[in-house]
């Protein structure tokens, strides 16, 4: 569940009619601190980033689905489950299933959020788009 807080960035960003990613950052951003923060971990920046969209779909925000080839089906299957839920105010997973995935992330590194990991995967993802894209 995000943070009061962080819902109530998101709303205003909704209300000031910005785009749905800038809703997004909001919830990517509170993922990055918990790893800082010692909350829990994540293999890798891109996994901490994942957490954070897969809330965002989960908390309503029409956020685009991945594009086929960008992500694994699985992923993408995984993202129109929590966009589908989103809409639709699904019930929470079972406790145990919740103890298990943060139990499993608690045991994973907190490299993942340093700004050098952040920094990496920030490059990465700009090589992968067009030098146009880039641009802005």
């Amino acid at each position: 569940m995000p943070e009061k807080k962080t819902l109530e960035r998101a709303q205003k960003a909704g209300r000031e009619g910005k785009s749905p990613s800038t809703h997004a950052g909001e919830f990517v951003r509170e993922e990055i601190r918990h790893v800082r923060q010692g909350k829990h971990g994540a293999r890798s920046a891109k996994q901490a980033i994942a957490i954070g969209l897969s809330k965002v779909r989960r908390a309503g925000v029409r956020l685009r689905m991945p594009e086929p080839g960008t992500a694994s089906p699985e992923t993408r299957e995984r993202a129109k489950r929590d966009a589908a839920r989103g809409r639709h105010g699904g019930g929470a997973s079972s406790p145990q299933r919740s103890r298990a995935a943060l139990r499993a992330l608690r045991r994973e590194g907190r490299g993942a959020a340093s700004s050098r990991a952040l920094a990496h995967q920030a490059s990465a993802a700009a090589r992968r788009r067009r030098a146009r894209r880039r641009g802005r």
